[in-house]
């Protein structure tokens, strides 16, 4: 079961506790009001039966009942007998057969079949000798089937009463957690295009931030847009350092390999002197890539490196790059066989400069890596639109721990692979492959494990010409 997302819990949390509380007021003012209907009708009753006095007279011996006596008012009956309870004037309600015993200013409530009724009886002296007997009667069960029809009907708003919770519950708690949802979206496209010059931007303007009254949610996302702002200033930083180093570098190793080609032409040199010229070659020549790579990998950080796009024929760019890195390792003195699985014909869009780059730093990794008599694949096809190369060798292969670290840059490859230890390869050149695979509108990854050699694998879409 998926973990429910936090404004889900808080919306639950809150229509939970508001339910129950208004469930809690609802039984105890239920509860009250149905205490107080019955004491409404018990005081209803008396007041009735009291009042009712008033319309009793008696005139030359004879009773005259005013017409109000026979009214049923507040669902109350009226009823008169003599001092012999003989009934002599009034109503009694529909249903009621009993003949309680009179009970002077008593309520009593009795049951009969499934109605109940409250009956009050009070004694009225008209004169010093003669006395009559007022009852007044009223069902009980109709002021509670009354009560019950508001029960039910609170019963029945109870749901929509939830629904409607839940509703303002989760948008209140939707629009709090907005921050952190746009914190998470930002970040999230901040690690997928690299791009720290996003933020978050739910504060508004400067002088809107001192109109709004900020939460802590709201000062966190501002406090986040601070912090992008610093590091993309630092990364700028960063980045401007390593363009103008690289820079500053390119003159002195240009004069030391220039040096060393004049010193080397000179033939008095002894063979102690030239090898030691040759060494210091090699190294600033190693030094000289490094550089020119660090130039890539810059201007592309910085958006300076545009590419351009041609129909290419892939396979045969493909074949040839293969071709002269197999001679670049037949000249090393290695012993290595690159075998290709090409499928004819492959055309793309993509730049050429930067296809062959990729090509060449993965076939010089695989034959760097692939140690004596080693063998590298590469394999190159295309399908449903998309671009599939492969290269692939039989070295020492890489530990699990190291797969995604081959990426970063620096990273030499020998600090995961147990190879050659004395291999030129300054740990930029998978980063300039990632980076030529992502610019093309695909990707690069590898699958390895040690001892079973390495497959890198580059993907993008072929982009028909139209």
């Amino acid at each position: 079961m998926k973990r429910l997302s936090l404004k889900v819990k808080l919306t639950l949390l809150y229509t939970f506790f508001m339910v129950l509380v208004t469930c809690a007021a609802l039984a105890i003012l239920f509860s009250l009001s149905s205490r107080e209907i019955l004491s409404s009708t018990q005081s209803r009753l008396e007041r009735r039966v009291q009042d009712s006095a008033d319309s009793i007279r008696l005139r030359g011996g004879e009773l005259k009942l005013d017409s109000d006596f026979y009214s049923v008012t507040g669902d109350v009956y009226l009823s008169l007998y003599d001092e012999d309870m003989y009934f002599l004037y009034g109503k009694v309600p529909y249903g009621f057969d009993s003949r309680p015993a009179f009970e002077d200013g008593r309520t009593r409530r009795i049951t009969q079949g499934s109605t109940d009724w409250y009956v009050y009886d009070m004694s009225f002296r008209l004169a010093e000798d003669y006395t009559v007997y007022i009852r007044g009667i009223t069902s009980v069960t109709e002021a509670e089937a009354s009560f019950t029809v508001t029960l039910r009907f609170a019963l029945i708003l109870l749901p929509a009463l939830v629904a409607v919770t839940a509703l303002i519950g989760y948008r209140f708690t939707r629009r709090t957690l907005l921050p952190v949802k746009k914190i998470t979206e930002t970040v999230n496209k901040i690690r997928a295009d690299a791009d720290l010059s996003r933020r978050i931007g739910i504060t508004g303007k400067e002088s809107e931030m001192k109109k709004r009254p900020k939460d802590e949610i709201y000062a966190l996302a501002d406090t986040f847009d601070g912090m992008l702002s610093e590091l993309e200033e630092v990364f700028q930083r960063e980045k401007q350092f390593t363009s103008d180093v690289s820079h500053e570098l390119r003159t002195p190793v240009s004069v030391i390999l220039a040096q060393c080609g004049a010193c080397l032409a000179d033939e008095s040199l002894t063979a102690g002197q030239r090898e030691q010229l040759l060494v210091i070659r090699k190294k600033a020549q190693n030094m000289s890539d490094m550089i020119s790579q660090l130039l890539f990998l810059s201007r592309a950080d910085q958006g300076r490196l545009p590419l351009n796009k041609e129909y290419l024929n892939l396979s045969e760019l493909t074949e040839m790059t293969a071709e002269e890195q197999a001679c670049l390792a037949a000249e090393s003195g290695k012993k290595i066989t690159i075998n290709t699985k090409i499928e004819p014909d492959v055309y793309a869009f993509a730049d050429e400069t930067l296809y062959i780059r990729m090509l060449v730093n993965l076939l010089s990794n695989a034959v760097s890596y692939g140690g004596e008599n080693a063998h590298v694949t590469v394999s190159l096809e295309c399908r449903d639109g998309v671009v599939t190369g492969c290269v692939e060798d039989d070295g020492p292969g890489i530990g699990e721990e190291h797969l995604e670290r081959v990426w970063e840059r620096f990273y030499r490859a020998d600090s995961s692979r147990t190879g050659n230890s004395g291999n030129n390869h300054s740990g930029l050149g998978l980063s300039m492959v990632r980076w030529i695979a992502e610019a093309h509108g695909g990707y690069a990854k590898v699958q390895s494990s040690p001892g079973r050699g390495s497959a890198f694998t580059f993907v993008f879409p072929a982009e028909k010409r139209k």
